[in-house]
């Protein structure tokens, strides 16, 4: 079904009068939003929604993409990094960029600042100590 077609269905609601949406439904009310490229509020509007029904669904429907997307948990248990220092302790004062490489993900950078922002971007995003 189509956020066009006309629907008659049987409202349910919960012991405190809100209605109760069906997931199908709830499924394609978010990929005719998606598709819309009309702000939250003018669709729920639209729609008859409440703003924050639709924010709540927007956000769990973020969080499932997300936790399908996850791979295996990061930074649990002891974790190895392989580090490559250059043979010459001056090698970035000399213009060359320093590169790093972790888990398939790389990083370039220009000099110490650089070099220290990429570690603390490194801990942040894959746990380590």
């Amino acid at each position: 079904p189509t956020i066009t077609e006309p629907v008659e269905q049987i409202l349910i609601q919960d012991s405190l009068g809100r209605v109760r949406t069906p997931r199908e439904r709830r499924e394609v009310l978010l990929e005719e939003y998606e598709r819309s490229g009309m702000s939250g509020i003018a669709f729920a509007e639209k729609y008859g929604i409440k703003y924050t029904t639709l924010a709540s669904w927007i956000q769990k429907k973020k969080k499932r993409t997300l936790s399908d997307q996850k791979g295996p948990e990061v930074g649990v248990g002891l974790q190895w990094v392989e580090a490559v220092v250059p043979e010459q302790r001056d090698y970035m004062e000399q213009g060359g960029p320093l590169i790093v490489r972790i888990g398939g993900a790389e990083m370039e950078v220009a000099d110490r600042k650089g070099a220290m922002l990429a570690v603390e971007v490194l801990r942040q995003l894959g746990g380590i100590r």
